[in-house]
């Protein structure tokens, strides 16, 4: 059972185990390994960590189709207890690569919310690539996600995700000026603000994000997605803060547990010292191409002892070096990420040898 925070609400965007026996190449349906999925899901409620789950870049960017992502879905609901949070995303990605019509895109949008609700999941209300390539303009933005909130059945986060995660959102609501698209994305939440929880920013942007979180009606929460500048934006300044909605903090969820509960105690600069110095970690696995994060996140992983190999869905293993592994490792050892360090080492040094490149030891 979760120990909720007081003075945050954190949502880790947790990663999704692949089968290793299982055929995942590119372009292969998603073969899942569905206990340990699960385990890592138990890790993350046990630290007090929500797991927001099903989402565009954490669990879909890494190859999941629809029909996986409503297994994992009603799965993680099953597990959950009753003071896990959760919360599952809500998109259009059954579509084809074809275009749609703005019908189509809210048929689409309303199966995946019923699968959600269903399970009694929290929502998060996800970008859209065919709502991005379709729609002509902000008012079809403001009216189609009018549409989408008087449908969910509580309040739902809504989710600006930006082009470094998926190029195919550049342009997403109605604009590719970033205050243009802030202007309409405000007016959204505020015409419908009882029916928003609260708002997820993934732009790597920290000043858009603060302006934006002054900008919202009381009530609605800014939950950050920034994965290079969250301790700033998590403690907050004398006009507030960001509740945290992060992939980093998959990889970092015992330290972030460590750091929430510091802020819970009104130790910020105990916060601080957890927190601040994992960023260059972070920042590493967040480096471009920003979509291949999912690599580092998994490889951390594997040499934390969490799951038993470093096999992805897709074959996503291959998307980043052997030199930016390797910075990795030293930049976790450094923040002392790994439970147990030479188990880490010693997984390290045999993804090392395939390359034929010479062990590692322990400094």
């Amino acid at each position: 059972m979760s120990r909720e925070f007081t003075s945050r609400v954190i949502y880790s965007a947790a990663h999704v185990v692949a089968d290793p026996l299982a055929d995942n190449g590119p372009g292969r349906p998603a073969a899942v390994d569905w206990d340990a999925t699960i385990a890592f899901r138990r890790h993350l409620w046990d630290l007090g960590l929500g797991v927001a789950d099903a989402m565009d870049t954490a669990q879909r960017g890494m190859g999941l189709d629809w029909e996986a992502t409503k297994q994992l879905i009603r799965r993680s609901a099953e597990a959950a207890g009753p003071d896990d949070l959760l919360a599952c995303g809500v998109g259009t990605d059954q579509l084809g690569a074809g275009p749609a019509t703005l019908d189509e895109i809210r048929a689409t949008y309303l199966e995946q919310l019923a699968v959600v609700e269903d399970a009694g999941a929290g929502t998060i209300l996800m970008c859209s690539r065919a709502l991005a390539a379709s729609a002509k303009g902000p008012d079809e933005y403001k009216a189609l996600y009018a549409e989408l909130l008087g449908e969910v059945s509580g309040k739902a986060i809504l989710h600006w995700l930006g082009p470094m995660f998926d190029p195919a959102l550049e342009g997403y609501w109605g604009s590719s000026d970033l205050e243009e698209a802030a202007d309409t994305f405000v007016e959204i939440i505020a015409e419908n603000a009882s029916k928003v929880d609260g708002i997820k920013m993934s732009l790597l942007d920290a000043e858009a994000e603060i302006a934006l979180r002054r900008r919202l009606p009381e009530g609605v929460r800014c939950y950050t997605g920034d994965d290079f500048n969250y301790p700033r934006l998590i403690a907050g300044d004398e006009f507030g803060y960001s509740d945290a909605l992060l992939g980093i903090f998959d990889p970092l969820a015992p330290l972030a547990s460590q750091a929430a509960k510091r802020l819970d105690d009104g130790d910020v600069a105990g916060f601080h010292a957890i927190l601040d110095p994992t960023v260059p970690l972070a920042r590493k696995v967040f480096e471009a191409p920003t979509f291949n994060y999912k690599t580092g996140v998994v490889f951390l992983a594997w040499l934390s002892g969490y799951q038993d190999h470093f096999k992805m869905v897709g074959g996503l293993e291959s998307a980043r070096s052997i030199e930016h592994f390797g910075q990795i490792v030293d930049l976790a050892l450094e923040v002392r990420l790994f439970p147990d360090e030479n188990l880490a080492i010693d997984r390290f040094n045999a993804l090392l040898k395939t390359a034929g490149q010479p062990p590692r030891t322990l400094a």
